[in-house]
């Protein structure tokens, strides 16, 4: 046995890594801030203009979906966002109201934000980001009919 085999086997086979168990919850805990963080973000966007609800709270959907089951669960459960978030997870989409209302309001802030920037670039790229958001809202969203315990 020679010195390099006695500090592998004192290492293990794989050399100084950490326990798999240890990883995974290192991962959940990174994945539960990430979607901490994406809340707050989402919550924000709710009241400022340029800072987009929706792909946050998905975000943090996805982070707590994969690290913590009671958060996850809170998120979905919560009566401002949580039935649009069931939806979108399972598939079918969000109502037509609310892609209309997402619509409107994203363009109203677009157009109210790219008179306030006095440089072309940037309202170029408010634009573009705008239109990215319609295409992907109108074409690869689904639309679901709202449930009948909600209308009215």
């Amino acid at each position: 046995m020679t010195d390099n085999d006695t500090i592998r086997a004192e290492k293990g086979p794989v050399g100084n890594f950490e326990p798999r168990s240890d990883r995974k919850e290192q991962m959940k805990t990174v994945l539960n801030i990430i979607g901490a963080i994406a809340v707050v973000l989402g919550i924000l966007g709710i009241f400022l203009p340029l800072l987009p609800t929706t792909p946050f709270l998905l975000l943090a959907s996805a982070c707590f979906a994969r690290g913590s089951t009671r958060l996850h669960g809170w998120l979905l459960g919560n009566r401002v966002c949580g039935e649009y978030l069931r939806n979108y997870e399972a598939g079918r989409g969000i109502p037509a109201r609310a892609k209309v209302t997402v619509l409107v309001l994203l363009w109203a802030s677009i157009g109210y934000s790219a008179t306030a920037v006095g440089h072309v670039a940037l309202k170029a790229m408010l634009v573009c980001v705008a239109l990215w958001v319609t295409i992907y809202l109108v074409r690869f969203v689904p639309t679901c009919q709202r449930s009948n315990d909600n209308a009215g």
